[in-house]
């Protein structure tokens, strides 16, 4: 493993425009389980049902059931060492953008400045009836929370049924087609469109480090340096590397 630490730190440091394709994995050591896994919310409520825009549409107050569990898992959650290495990273200037699946604000809260969020965030609500936006935290009394209009509000994370945001797709698509360097961080890249990001910028001539609990089907594939294990013990090694190498 010491080895291909250098190795990938050694990437870091001579990749001119160095990107990250973050998932779920990143943020289980913060105490946010995969909403897939065992004891994750889809578990619990099915997401036909409760995480679909027609349904939000049709019944907000029973999403708010769901949406009341995940806030409260996401509210209790802080940056782990893989969040704040990873801003570290982009503070050094190794690091350019962070694309990430997630919608639990960590990687802004790990100090990272340039997120690209695929799936919203869930730190802000939205009125879709007149459009009015609010801070999660201005509305942590009501259940559910009410738009001055008196409709119910939704938190700015993408439903099923709802349209990736354009500006995040094309941004990270002409990210990746530039990138001299990609790292792939607790996601099996399997979720469509942000599972393209890893193959247009190979394709492109990027060098892929993928750090991941498990083997994935990029492993394989497209992957240059496979660091096996948890993101936050990972990066913090792999920071602290190009932190001496690249003095």
């Amino acid at each position: 493993m010491g080895k291909l630490i250098e190795q990938a730190a050694d990437i870091i440091i001579n990749s001119k425009s160095t990107i990250a394709l973050t998932g779920a994995g990143i943020s289980v050591e913060s105490g946010i389980p995969d909403f897939r896994s065992a004891g994750g919310l889809w578990e619990k409520f099915d997401p036909a049902e409760y995480a679909s825009i027609s349904a939000f549409r049709s019944d907000p107050e029973k999403i708010w059931e769901m949406l009341r569990e995940m806030d409260s898992v996401v509210r209790g959650a802080r940056p782990n060492s893989a969040h704040i290495g990873m801003g570290e990273l982009e503070k050094m200037g190794y690091l350019h953008y962070v694309i990430t699946q997630n919608i639990d604000n960590l990687h802004q809260e790990g100090g990272t400045k340039n997120v690209i969020e695929y799936h919203g965030n869930s730190s802000t609500l939205s009125c879709l009836w007149c459009g009015k936006s609010y801070q999660a935290e201005e509305k942590r009394g009501e259940h559910p929370p009410r738009c001055e209009c008196q409709k119910i509000l939704k938190p700015d994370v993408i439903f099923f049924g709802e349209a990736i945001p354009q500006e995040a797709m094309s941004r990270s698509f002409q990210l990746a087609s530039s990138a001299h360097a990609l790292m792939v961080v607790g996601t099996s890249a399997a979720v469509s469109p942000a599972n393209t990001i890893p193959g247009i910028a190979k394709q492109n001539g990027a060098k892929v480090i993928e750090i991941n609990k498990e083997i994935t089907h990029l492993t394989g594939t497209l992957t240059d340096i496979f660091l096996q294990g948890s993101a936050g013990e990972i990066i913090s090694v792999l920071v602290d590397a190009v932190k001496r190498k690249g003095k």
